[in-house]
């Protein structure tokens, strides 16, 4: 065999490029009694409430340490709603990020563009310069588009990959400008859901890699859809 077939079997054989978690990160894929697969895959479904472990500055980053949503206004009267797990109520309720989900009361008694699932989880009380950090399993290294569900104003957020810039993600919908002459308390304008395309994201290389989601504030955030983009041959 000639050296430059030797080469290209060598080539041929060799094990695709990993990406790696960044040296020294020491957060965890979140995972209890129901979340038991560990790292989240792409392509598929982030769940925003599904940050990873680790605490304030490693896990995430929050401008207080109250969980406003799990730790906070679902234990007032009604907000844990009949039929809802202690568990989805009160999800996560001892750490700073804000979480709720999906209520009846709240975001199911009004139209929406999109109708979310009771009970889904989401990310709320949302403020700038506040983000979570994701170990993302990517089974396909390329690009992909990725798709929100929300609620509230248009905004802008941003993805890192591995500590560095990977994607602007513009939320291109204010839900509520669908309902200009509603006349709904203005809290409701926090609970009339979208779901949207917002951007791209490439991926260079498959494996475990840290994905970080910098928002700003004025958004509820339930979930991104990374879905791949064939290229066109």
């Amino acid at each position: 065999m000639k050296f430059a077939e030797l080469i290209l079997v060598s080539l041929l054989l060799a094990p695709a490029a990993q990406a790696k978690l960044p040296k020294g990160y020491k957060g965890k894929p979140y995972t209890d009694a129901t979340h038991t697969t560990g790292a989240q895959v792409i392509p598929g479904r982030v769940e925003a409430a599904l940050y990873d472990l680790g605490g304030e500055g490693v896990a995430y980053h929050d401008t207080d340490a109250i969980n406003h949503g799990s730790g906070e206004l679902n234990y007032t009267k009604g907000h844990c709603e009949e039929g809802v797990p202690q568990s989805i109520c009160h999800f996560r309720e001892h750490e700073g990020v804000d979480i709720s989900y999906v209520k009846k009361l709240a975001d199911l008694n009004h139209p929406s563009p999109v109708t979310p699932e009771w009970q889904q989880l989401y990310l709320g009380w949302t403020v700038d310069g506040e983000w979570v950090n994701y170990t993302v399993d990517v089974k396909k290294a390329g690009r992909y588009k990725i798709v929100a569900m929300y609620t509230h104003v248009a905004q802008t957020i941003n993805f890192s990959l591995n500590n560095q810039p990977a994607a602007t993600c513009t939320l291109p919908l204010d839900p509520w400008s669908l309902y200009p002459n509603r006349h709904d308390p203005a809290w409701m304008i926090f609970h009339t859901w979208n779901k949207a395309e917002c951007g791209e994201i490439t991926f260079p290389h498959a494996g475990l890699q840290l994905l970080t989601l910098h928002y700003k504030t004025g958004n509820n955030l339930a979930y991104f859809d990374f879905i791949p983009i064939e290229d066109k041959k």
